[in-house]
């Protein structure tokens, strides 16, 4: 297969103007800083209230909304510092020279996406991040002492990874079962429970605001759910000064793939939903067999760049992969497991529950 190259370019001038070393976001002060000499420069704030956040986008109106393979085309990126060109994948945003360490921030977009309209910048540093991932290891209960102590996260690297987040007004017609329970006592004088079943239906509405839907194929979405929720509010409207010295990545879920995973995220919001209106209005002690059909109207999409600090340790040959918020220090991630303290744990279970069941049967 042939691969297509495509050139990016430079967004702002990263080059410290006291000693010409690349200048990166700081999360301690959400400035740009010099590593080196120590040169810290504001990042220019939009003059309009309108443009200082991600702004809603008409999810009609977006012409690109098919997903964007990864690996499938390259560009290339010349360095403006020592002129090296380097060749990387389609979907990344952002990346250092490997030659000479600059910040090279790439362009938004290219012919074949939509440019990110938001960013939620860094707020943790990777020391912070070092620190929590160490609190959460020892919070591990099923992990082994000796991986306690020894686990050391190696380097971490900052990522902004691509969500979608979709604002809709829905509204659903449901149908259903409730149950209301009666306690009755048969002729030997024990208790059971006895279900009287009723039939409901009616009208559920509600506003979804900023459901969340990672856009990428390349990590574990389970250790992502781990790391949610990211403060949304939180935002700014995307440039490229954000993403200065820290990798970033497009999308490989489309906006049309995105709004069908937030459109099952939300119906099952919404059937959780309804059950708890029929338990409140009807005094349900059970619900069941729902069935209802959603209407979405003035759907609204953000797309934006969230960040995750990522790591891994070793334990015993094996590789252990984590993340770390970037915006809360939240930890998600694998652990090594001890089969001796799992079996420890279930015979601690059996045995409390074979005394509760001992002094049900004797009182």
């Amino acid at each position: 297969m042939s691969e297509t190259l495509k050139d990016a370019k430079i967004d702002f001038d990263a080059e410290c103007p006291s000693c010409g070393a690349s200048i990166e976001f700081n999360p301690k002060n959400g400035k740009l800083s010099c590593p080196y000499c120590g040169y810290e420069k504001e990042i220019a704030k939009p003059e309009d209230e309108t443009d200082k956040v991600a702004q809603e986008m008409d999810f009609y109106a977006a012409e690109k909304r098919g997903n964007f393979d990864w690996g499938v085309e390259k560009k290339t990126v010349i360095c403006s510092e020592c002129a090296s060109e380097t060749i990387y994948d389609a979907l990344q945003v952002a990346d250092t020279c490997p030659y000479c360490g600059s910040h090279q921030v790439m362009e938004a977009a290219t012919v074949d996406t939509l440019a990110p309209n938001g960013v939620c910048a860094f707020e943790v540093t990777d020391k912070e991040a070092g620190s929590n991932f160490q609190r959460w290891i020892k919070g591990r209960w099923f992990s082994p002492r000796a991986a306690k102590l020894s686990a050391k996260p190696d380097a971490f690297k900052g990522v902004y990874l691509p969500y979608w987040t979709f604002d809709t007004n829905t509204g659903s017609y449901y149908t259903a079962n409730y149950g209301i329970n009666r306690v009755m006592r048969d002729k030997d004088g024990d208790t059971y429970i006895e279900t009287d079943w009723y039939t409901t239906s009616g009208f559920y509405q509600e506003f979804i605001d900023d459901q969340l839907v990672s856009a990428t194929t390349r990590y574990d979405h389970d250790i992502m759910r781990k790391i949610e929720p990211f403060n949304l509010l939180d935002n700014k409207s995307y440039k490229p000064e954000y993403v200065s010295g820290f990798l970033a990545e497009r999308y490989s879920i489309g906006l049309e793939d995105g709004w069908k995973i937030a459109q099952q995220d939300i119906k099952n919001h919404i059937r959780q939903q309804i059950s708890s209106k029929i338990r409140f209005e009807r005094g349900a002690d059970q619900v069941g067999s729902i069935q209802f059909s959603t209407t979405h109207d003035d759907i609204t999409y953000k797309y934006l760049m969230l960040p995750i600090w990522l790591s891994s340790f070793q334990y015993k040959n094996k590789v252990y992969q984590f993340m770390v918020n970037g915006q809360t220090g939240k930890v998600g991630g694998r652990a090594p497991i001890s089969p001796i303290r799992v079996a420890i744990a279930v015979i601690l279970a059996c045995a409390i529950l074979a005394i509760f069941g001992y002094y049900y049967e004797h009182s």
